[in-house]
Formats: C-alpha cells, sequence, structure tokens
C-alpha cells in the first residue's frame, strides 16, 4: 500500500502521518519543524511554552518563573517556537496542539492563528467551541482530537449549527497512547475500546457529515501498524512515541535515556491530577508520590483548568507541569515521563530523515 498525500484544509501534506504534539516541550521548534520539512506534519505542544529557551519570553514582571497561566501559555514563547520551526521547514504545513483542558484556550489559539500556524489540533476534552476563536483566520485548518464516534457527533453538530463548519480532518486517539487518555482505567484495558474497533463508527460518522480525513493514534509504532489501521479505513496516522527516539526531539538526552531503559512492565496507567488516567513510565518519582513522599506541590504554573490551581495536584501526589518540566529537563529523580503502550520498544536515536525512510520503506 502506498502513502499517499492527503488534504488538511487547503493544506497538503506529503506523507499521511503526523506527529503528535508531546508537552511539555518535547516537541517543540526542532522536532515539528523537522518532521513538516520531511513530509509529514509536525505539531508543536503549546504547553509551557514560558518555559522556552530557559524562561527568554515570559513576562518578568508577573515573575521569573512561568507565574500563573499568562506565563506558562506564553504568548512570546509561542511565536519563537513557530518564528524557529519555520526556519527549519520554510512554508511547509506546521500545526499546532492546544489543550481544550488549558487554562488560557482562547488566547493560546488567537496566538496561534497570529503567529502563523496552519493548522490546529485540539483534544483532552471536546474542542465545542474552537471555531470562535479561529473567525478571523478562515485558512487556518481545524482538527478535534476524538475517542469515540459519540463525541466526533457532537463537536459536528455543534460546529455545524453554530459557526457553520466542519473539521478539516480529525484524530481519533486509542487507548494505548501516551499522556493522558480519553477513556476510564477499565475502557483502557477493555478490547471493545481498542483502537481497531473505534475505528469503523467514527469514520461512519464521518460519512454523516461529509468526507474529511480520519488520523488514528494510540500504538502506532512501524509501517506494519499504518498498513493496518488505513487498511481499516483511516487515512493517515498520528505518532508520538516513536518521535521521541529522534536527534531533533526537542526533549534532553535524559528524558531519551528513560525511554531507551524502559521495559514493557515500567510502563503503566497512572493517576493525574487532571483527572483520567495518563500512560507514563514507572521511575523514581511515580515510587515516592505512592508513598506520599513526592516533591513539594505549590501551583505556580495554573495549567489546567480540572486541577482546580493545585487542589487536584495535591489530592494525587504531583504537580504536573512542574514534574512534565523535569522530564523535559532530563530530571530523572523527579519527572514525569509520558509514553505510549510501545515506549519499550524504543532501542535507538536516529534523525526524523531515517525515521521516514523507515516508515515509509517499511524497515
Amino acid at each position: 500500500m502506498e502513502l499517499k498525500s492527503v488534504k488538511i484544509g487547503k493544506y497538503e501534506i506529503k506523507y499521511p502521518i503526523f506527529q503528535g504534539g508531546m508537552g511539555l516541550g518535547i516537541s517543540w521548534d526542532k522536532l515539528a519543524g523537522n518532521v513538516s520539512l520531511n513530509g509529514g506534519l509536525g505539531i508543536i505542544s503549546s504547553v509551557g511554552t514560558g518555559y522556552y529557551e530557559q524562561r527568554a519570553h515570559i513576562d518578568k514582571e508577573l515573575n521569573a518563573k512561568p507565574f500563573g497561566s499568562e506565563n506558562f501559555y506564553s504568548t512570546r514563547g509561542l511565536k519563537a517556537v513557530i518564528e524557529n520551526a519555520r526556519k527549519i521547514c520554510g512554508d511547509l504545513p506546521l500545526g499546532v496542539n492546544i489543550m481544550y483542558a488549558a487554562n488560557e484556550y482562547a488566547r493560546v489559539v488567537k496566538d496561534a492563528c497570529e503567529a502563523g500556524i496552519n493548522i490546529i489540533v485540539s483534544g483532552a476534552g471536546l474542542p465545542t467551541n474552537l471555531p470562535e476563536f479561529t473567525q478571523n483566520f478562515k485558512d487556518v485548518a481545524l482538527v478535534p482530537i476524538v475517542s469515540s464516534a459519540k463525541a466526533l457527533k457532537i463537536i459536528c453538530k455543534r460546529w455545524s449549527q453554530r459557526y457553520d463548519r466542519l473539521p478539516d480532518a480529525v484524530v481519533l486517539e486509542g487507548p494505548l497512547s501516551g499522556g493522558h487518555q480519553g477513556f476510564t482505567y477499565e475502557q483502557c484495558i477493555d478490547p471493545e475500546y481498542q483502537l481497531e474497533n473505534l475505528i469503523k463508527p467514527v469514520k461512519d460518522e464521518i460519512a454523516q457529515w461529509g468526507n474529511f480525513p480520519l488520523f488514528v493514534a494510540g500504538g502506532i509504532w512501524d509501517r506494519a501498524d499504518i498498513d493496518k489501521v488505513m487498511a481499516l479505513g483511516a487515512d493517515g496516522v498520528q505518532m508520538g512515541t516513536r518521535f521521541i527516539g529522534t536527534h531533533e526531539c526537542d526533549a534532553a538526552d535524559g528524558f531519551k535515556e528513560v525511554l531507551l531503559n524502559a521495559k514493557q512492565s515500567d510502563i503503566e496507567l497512572l493517576k493525574s491530577p487532571v483527572g483520567y488516567p495518563a500512560r507514563g513510565i514507572r521511575t523514581q518519582l511515580i515510587n515516592l508520590v505512592d508513598k506520599r513522599q513526592g516533591p513539594k506541590i505549590q501551583c505556580i504554573s495554573n495549567c489546567v483548568s480540572p486541577c482546580g490551581r493545585g487542589k487536584e495536584a495535591k489530592m494525587v501526589g504531583y504537580c504536573i507541569a512542574d514534574r512534565l518540566f523535569d522530564a523535559y529537563s532530563g530530571k530523572k529523580e523527579s519527572g514525569l515521563f509520558f509514553t505510549g503502550a510501545n515506549g519499550y520498544k524504543l532501542k535507538e536515536i536516529i534523525s526524523v530523515k531515517e525515521l521516514f525512510n523507515k516508515l515509509i520503506q517499511g524497515e
């Protein structure tokens, strides 16, 4: 099966491969720029842009740390990430992932549009009002992330009624993905909710509204996986964890080393202050949290609304923003390391170009 180009709104992607948006800082300019350069869709994570380039872009009057959501989701930081990605990929299509659960959601969407992003991918909740914030940027393609046909139906109904708009593509994320899940713990291990069983209902729902491409995510590792899901009706794939194993991934080497050393038994569903299970690696941090001996929790970022300004963090035992920043920085003792279920398969660090060759040629 040949991997053909795919259109998302007015943009054509040479290969039907999205690189998943990974925060905090795992997919910023170097990774996303190089994925787009090599024919996929590079997706910048909008999470924690106040930390970009050693906090060079935050409002110092607010505080020296990304204090509060205004600095955690830094306008200038996101603009700098996008500009630096453009230095790599030029005018090729470039995307940004913006979590619906994020505080400052509406502003971050507008920030991304004003910085010249082409495609917005949005999940972590149902982005039912996303088109409201992009009305002055008609060329920006909108791609919601869903975990079911029911979720897609709600979005299509709301978007068409309120904004006379439909998605330009949709990402269906199954329960083997890294980070936060759109499923309960029980659903994550229930065969009924596995990705291969979700594709047809979502494809059928798309047909009720028109014809836009379906990208699927969660556990996609190699060309055999791509061929399998495309045979089931997907038009393309989104892959996150596999791209961590590249030289261009923006995470510190220490992050990549944790993944390279992880065994299958180390990868599990973790409790999260966001309220949904999150897949990551059992490290010293998780062992300490289980004993209620984790690092001090003080909400400096106000990152996501479900956490309630640190209330849920104290219940669960860790601050997600602080621990993700430690992971991005390569701090193995205190970092929270997200990975998809197949992360243990990562055995080497290669270039983005080499990875695309493997995915396209089926090595």
